[in-house]
């Protein structure tokens, strides 16, 4: 392994040329770095770096953090200090995305390091850090928000508080909800308050997924930068997923986002203990897809219990539901089913990380009724293509090169569809499209929904049956950069040479 300084130096040239320009930038004066009593505070060791992101301009805070990097600040602290200063300065309302996106990227841009090559390697950090200067700006146009205090008064008992915040979420409740997270955080484990969050973040459909999202992308980023961030992290996950903005108290009223997810509970009566099988099957991963093009919500759920009691094995209906999300990104390629594939990516994560057996039952449930609720945001929008994901025929002629493919990629969609299926089963790795794909992003990617989709997509590539991941693929090229598409301001920067 490399030295990390010399990886540094070496990044840091390519990417700024040297730094020149940095000692022209301003200081930041002592009363600049003071975080008032009206907002959380963090750790003494990450407070001034988060104060960096927040105060510095936006034009000059590539440059600020290139001088950290040079300096010898370390990466996880550096993303901790992204999470933390969006958490503090981007309110998740009215809906946990939009400007929002700039705290539900970070991890995706986390994936995108670790699968860069060294001279894309701080490209999606660094990109992170401008998008959420932009985030910032758009919340201070809103009104400014910033995440306010822990609360003092009023806080439960420490072995009572994982149950006070179970029931605060169940009602709705903000102020209880702050109050029981914020005892949770400090005496509860990560399991414990990961397994009562997923039940709270999958419940409903408002926001179309994003605080499944949230909380998953967030527990994995703790995972990298440490427990010791969890309280302003727990805390403002609460605070999103009981966001429902524009609708009275789900918890006194019977809406069509809560409904199937009350539903579903009431369905894990029918299902046994042993509710695995031993086998993946093939063709009911087919019937799952072909059944989420027309099932309702509670049809889907249904669908699944039926065919988990019969013995299919829970994994096979997740590939049915992976393709039916994929299948959808070819039908319409927009915001809409691009969020069936990172919602999809979400709580099958979470559905993997749960500790309770029966959270976990509920999850796939939840996921399966999902699809059916994006599907018809979809067609609300627009027509559904008349895509048949699972009859897609690869092109007839010899596979093309991998150079072909991605100049089909975002000019051809269809042919490139049918390209990715030819590429992926005449004998060539896929590894090598995948790669491609990823350093896309890297260069083309400028706008958070392109890291997500892509950070999910080529992710659950490897999660899915290996007969049904050429066409999962395919599906999810219609939403991937091609060579045509244009190289970003950033990117140029970052790999400019000195």
């Amino acid at each position: 392994m490399q030295d990390r300084r010399q990886f540094v130096r070496r990044s840091i040239t390519a990417a700024a040329g040297g730094l020149t320009g940095l000692s022209c930038l301003p200081a930041l004066s002592a009363e600049d770095l003071t975080v008032g009593p009206d907002r959380v505070q963090f750790g003494s060791g990450i407070e001034p770096l988060v104060q960096l992101l927040e105060t510095t301009p936006r034009k000059q805070i590539v440059d600020r953090v290139f001088a950290e990097i040079h300096q010898g600040r370390s990466y996880q602290d550096l993303l901790a200090a992204l999470l933390l200063a969006g958490i503090r300065n981007v309110q998740p309302r009215p809906s946990v995305g939009f400007k929002f996106h700039s705290v539900l990227v970070v991890y995706s841009a986390h994936q995108a390091s670790l699968a860069a090559a060294d001279e894309h390697r701080w490209t999606p950090l660094l990109w992170s850090v401008d998008y959420f200067k932009r985030a910032q700006q758009s919340d201070v146009s809103e009104g400014d928000w910033t995440m306010a205090p822990p609360p003092t008064g009023d806080l439960p008992e420490p072995e009572k508080a994982l149950h006070a915040l179970d029931q605060a979420l169940a009602g709705w409740d903000v102020e209880a909800a702050d109050a029981a997270a914020t005892v949770a955080a400090r005496t509860a484990t990560a399991g414990q308050i990961q397994n009562l969050l997923a039940k709270h973040a999958a419940r409903d459909y408002r926001s179309i997924g994003h605080k499944s999202i949230y909380l998953a992308n967030a527990y994995r980023t703790l995972g990298v930068i440490g427990w010791q961030h969890a309280e302003p992290v727990v805390r403002s996950l609460c605070y999103a997923i009981l966001n429902h903005t524009g609708d009275p108290n789900p918890a006194t009223s019977d809406l069509d986002a809560d409904r199937v997810g009350r539903s579903n509970w009431k369905r894990l009566d029918q299902l046994s203990g042993h509710w695995y099988s031993t086998k993946r099957k093939q063709v009911e991963s087919a019937t799952v897809a072909k059944a989420l093009r027309t099932a309702s919500p509670e049809q889907a759920a249904e669908l699944v219990v039926e065919l988990v009691q019969s013995g299919t094995h829970p994994d096979s209906v997740y590939d049915g539901v992976m393709l039916a999300a994929a299948e959808m990104v070819s039908r319409q390629p927009a915001i809409v089913p691009l969020h069936a594939v990172t919602t999809s990516n979400a709580m099958r994560y979470l559905y993997r990380s749960v500790q309770d057996d029966r959270t976990r039952q509920w999850l796939l449930l939840q996921n399966a009724a999902f699809i059916p609720h994006f599907r018809n945001s979809a067609e609300s929008r627009n027509k559904l293509r008349d895509i048949d994901l699972l009859e897609l025929e690869p092109t007839t002629a010899t596979a093309p090169s991998l150079e072909d493919l991605f100049a089909q990629i975002g000019s051809d969609s269809d042919t490139a569809a049918e390209s990715v299926l030819a590429f992926t089963q005449n004998g060539n790795q896929a590894v090598d499209l995948i790669r491609r794909a990823r350093e896309m992003v890297f260069l083309k990617g400028n706008d958070a929904h392109d890291y997500k989709f892509s950070s999910a997509a080529l992710e659950d590539y490897h999660a899915i049956d290996p007969a049904w991941r050429s066409r999962y693929l395919a599906g999810c090229s219609y939403l991937l950069h091609g060579d045509k598409a244009p190289t970003t301001a950033l990117a140029k920067r970052v790999l400019q040479q000195s």
